[in-house]
């Protein structure tokens, strides 16, 4: 069969060159819109956040800076003519007898809280990531003090540790061992509050560290077992250094939480007896409002003192995280 072909169709020069039709012109005023408008939505979502952080950390942050540097009276503090002393305030605070005893008071309380609370947490967490029957129920259990307030906790000690009426002594004479002055006595009573306060933050530990292990893959495990690696072994060279980041979170959130722990401290001891248990938050609010005649100032300057440790940990946590992402 003989196959025949169509002649190419013949237009005109004009007709040939002339541009397909093309739709109506896009809206070139709304692509223009779009970038603008997306960028007022963000900034309607940030509104909320950012008002919140002016209205209670920014401004709080800036009338104590503020209180440091005048000499409030309670006049002055009503009426708003208090006279700015510059630094005096601070050297006050520095001259202070009770300054070095509080120093050392808040650096034990806040040092011995975070090793056992942490080692604590941390056995904790790697005994109940074995998930055997009943876990979920205990680690609900474990929460119980840190969901308790913290007046309830603190009183709950104070009962325990009662020199006459307490559990802890009325055990310790079933056990033959004599009474001990937990509250009243200067040599037990800053360890009163810092068993106190471990028994508070050991649960946080727990949750967090718990959620960090949770994060590790279970096949490292079984491959550092098929190596011929001991349960220590595993935990100590793959467990831990994978824990590292987890832990450091961890360590920075309980530092600052325990620089600034007052309610115990106040209801078991007030600090006392003799400044025995007094701490920089104890000391600050006791310049402040435990006298008839308050020290605003020096008040201030002290709780300053805790913001600026709080802040030199918080640099050095990112410094450490800044190395560790470029190494």
């Amino acid at each position: 069969m003989k196959q025949t072909t169509r002649p190419p169709e013949h237009r005109p020069a004009g007709v040939r060159n002339a541009p397909a039709p093309a739709g109506p012109p896009p809206d070139r005023s709304t692509k223009a819109r779009r970038p603008h408008s997306t960028q007022w939505a963000a900034w309607g979502f940030l509104a909320p956040v950012l008002l919140y952080l002016a209205l209670f950390y920014a401004y709080p942050l800036y009338r104590n800076l503020d209180l440091s540097l005048r000499d409030y009276t309670v006049r002055s503090f009503v009426q708003g003519d208090a006279p700015f002393t510059g630094l005096a305030n601070y050297r006050k605070v520095f001259d202070d007898p009770i300054f070095i005893p509080a120093l050392l008071h808040t650096a034990v309380f806040t040092a011995v809280c975070l090793v056992f609370q942490y080692a604590i947490g941390l056995a904790l967490a790697v005994f109940f990531n074995q998930n055997f029957r009943l876990s979920a129920t205990l680690r609900a259990l474990f929460l119980v003090p840190w969901l308790l307030p913290l007046i309830v906790s603190a009183s709950t000690w104070s009962w325990m540790l009662n020199s006459e009426s307490g559990v802890v002594n009325a055990t310790l004479h079933t056990l033959g061992i004599g009474p001990v002055n937990w509250l009243t006595s200067p040599s037990w009573s800053l360890a009163s509050v810092i068993i106190a306060n471990i028994w508070i933050g050991v649960p946080f530990n727990l949750v967090v560290l718990y959620s960090g292990l949770q994060s590790i893959p279970a096949g490292l495990h079984e491959a550092a077992a098929i190596d011929g690696a001991n349960a220590w072994q595993r935990f100590w060279r793959v467990t831990f250094p994978l824990l590292r980041p987890v832990s450091a979170i961890t360590l920075l959130l309980g530092l600052i939480y325990t620089l600034k722990v007052f309610d115990i401290i106040w209801i078991m001891t007030k600090g006392g007896p003799a400044d025995s248990s007094t701490t920089f938050a104890t000391w600050s609010y006791q310049l402040g409002f435990g006298n008839l005649l308050p020290a605003f100032g020096p008040g201030a300057a002290v709780g300053n003192l805790l913001v600026v440790a709080a802040l030199v940990f918080g640099l050095i946590y990112v410094r450490m995280q800044r190395k560790q992402a470029l190494s």
